[in-house]
C-alpha cells in the first residue's frame, strides 16, 4: 500500500477520530473489484492532499471492530472525519473530483 496510512481496530481512535486534522477513511477488502479499482485514486488523493488531511484505509476483513462501528454494509465506503465525527459518507467507486470536493467541503466547514 503507498502513502495511504493503514488503520485498524487498534489505531483508529489515535489516527482517525484524535486526528488534528481531517481523515478520509476508505473502507475496503482484497477481494473486492470496485474497492481494487478506487484505490490508485486514493492513493492520488494521498499524494496531493499531503498536510492538510490523512488519508488512509481500514481492511474491513482483518478489523471488523471498526467497520461494525461505522455500519459499513457494502464495501467500498468512503467516510470522512473531522474532529472525532463522521462528517461524510460515499458508497461505492466515485470519481476522484467527487471524492476532493468532499474534503475541500470539510476543510472550509
Amino acid at each position: 500500500m503507498g502513502s495511504a496510512l493503514e488503520f485498524t481496530d487498534a489505531n483508529f481512535q489515535q489516527e482517525v477520530l484524535d486526528s488534528p486534522v481531517p481523515v478520509l477513511v476508505d473502507f475496503w477488502a482484497p477481494w473486492c473489484g470496485p474497492c481494487r479499482m478506487i484505490g490508485p485514486t486514493i492513493e492520488e488523493l494521498c499524494n496531493e492532499n499531503q498536510g492538510t488531511f490523512r488519508i488512509g484505509k481500514v481492511n474491513v476483513d482483518e478489523n471488523n471492530g471498526v467497520a461494525m462501528k461505522y455500519n459499513v454494509s457494502s464495501i467500498p465506503t468512503i467516510m470522512i472525519f473531522n474532529k472525532g465525527q463522521m462528517v461524510n459518507q460515499l458508497m461505492g467507486v466515485q470519481q476522484k473530483a467527487r471524492l476532493q470536493s468532499a474534503l475541500d467541503e470539510t476543510k472550509s466547514a
